[in-house]
């Protein structure tokens, strides 16, 4: 269990720093359903990162080898990934704002004051377990846990708890914020949403590199 939480912690932690969704539930604060929406955003979240590492980590894990050891096709599972992460790291990269331009805004934005907390609810499934780049490092996730225990289902269902929990730690927070300062809360989160937005590109691209070498080594280790 311990070897499991471990190997995907650091995969965890990308996921719970990932800009966009911090912003998303910045934006629910100071909207006019600050409360409903921003904890359906936090619930939704955690359960779409909960069971989609979930999934992987006990399909992965149940094609044991007999000798109890991880599969030599894990290993090959994380080097794909790790060079998808690291092609979509250069990607962000290359693609970030130079200078003073401004980064463009995702169309969902704008549109959160109208939103319901069932919409923010499904605006976190897209961005937790549908974003390409979210979906990969959960996937990434799912795979080290995999590796990790092969075969035995409760020390996966807990690393893949432990998983969703520090991954979630991000989104909840800007809500941890809102309501330990109260009235003062709003101008501390719109300075964190504009440092968030402004250098999103550059975050995600560090971390999907690191991130990316990780499950490279992690494969090659594996075979």
């Amino acid at each position: 269990m311990g070897a499991a939480i471990g190997q995907s912690l650091p995969v965890a932690v990308g996921v719970l720093i990932s800009p966009l969704p911090i912003v998303a539930v910045v934006l629910m604060l100071v909207s006019g359903r600050a409360r409903a929406n921003a904890l359906a955003f936090v619930v939704g979240w955690f359960v779409a990162v909960l069971a989609l590492v979930a999934v992987v980590a006990l399909v992965a894990g149940n094609a044991t080898p007999d000798d109890g050891g991880p599969a030599t096709w894990t290993g090959w599972l994380k080097i794909v990934l790790g060079v998808l992460l690291v092609a979509l790291g250069v990607r962000q990269w290359r693609g970030r704002p130079r200078g003073d331009a401004e980064p463009p805004a995702p169309a969902w934005m704008a549109a959160i004051e109208r939103f319901t907390p069932a919409r923010s609810a499904g605006l976190a499934v897209l961005l937790g377990a549908v974003n390409p780049k979210n979906l990969l490092l959960v996937v990434s996730g799912g795979a080290a846990i995999a590796a990790a225990a092969p075969g035995d289902t409760s020390a996966t269902v807990v690393a893949a708890l432990v998983f969703a929990v520090v991954a979630s730690v991000g989104v909840v927070t800007p809500v941890v914020i809102y309501v330990a300062l109260g009235s003062r809360a709003g101008p501390v989160l719109d300075e964190l949403r504009s440092w968030m937005v402004r250098n999103n590109a550059a975050i995600m691209a560090v971390l999907l590199l690191v991130l990316g070498a990780k499950m490279l080594g992690d494969g090659i280790s594996v075979l």
